[in-house]
């Protein structure tokens, strides 16, 4: 099992920045293909808002593109996504998301943090 374990949501005003970050643990030996950040605002369905690769590749829902950065840190199994110029419509529940691989097992999983949330006001 991997635990994701998140940080860095909150309230913020319209136009503000925020910082989210997402560490990933186990206690086996694990490697990660791909890391991510979804989101869910009340009444509507998780959609991805991006996502990395480990070899850095990149794709942003078209709603984000311009103002959030996703990055990662492969040695420390982290991730973080940058948001600036917030809008209303950015508040949600944000959710780190990692595609990982138990290595004595060879099983690859989704695996989820408990999410965190994001609160724009305007």
């Amino acid at each position: 099992q991997v635990q994701l374990v998140e940080s860095g949501g909150g309230l913020v005003q319209a136009g503000g920045s925020l910082r989210l970050s997402c560490a990933a643990s186990s206690g086996s030996l694990f490697s990660i293909n791909r890391m991510g950040w979804y989101r869910q605002a009340p009444g509507k369905q998780r959609e991805l808002v991006a996502r990395i690769t480990s070899s850095g590749s990149t794709n942003y829902v078209d709603s984000v593109k311009g103002r959030f950065t996703i990055s990662r840190d492969n040695a420390k199994n982290t991730v973080s996504l940058q948001m600036n110029s917030l809008k209303p419509e950015d508040t949600a529940v944000y959710y780190c998301n990692a595609n990982a691989r138990m290595i004595t097992v060879g099983v690859s999983n989704d695996y989820w943090g408990q999410g965190t949330q994001v609160t724009v006001s305007s």
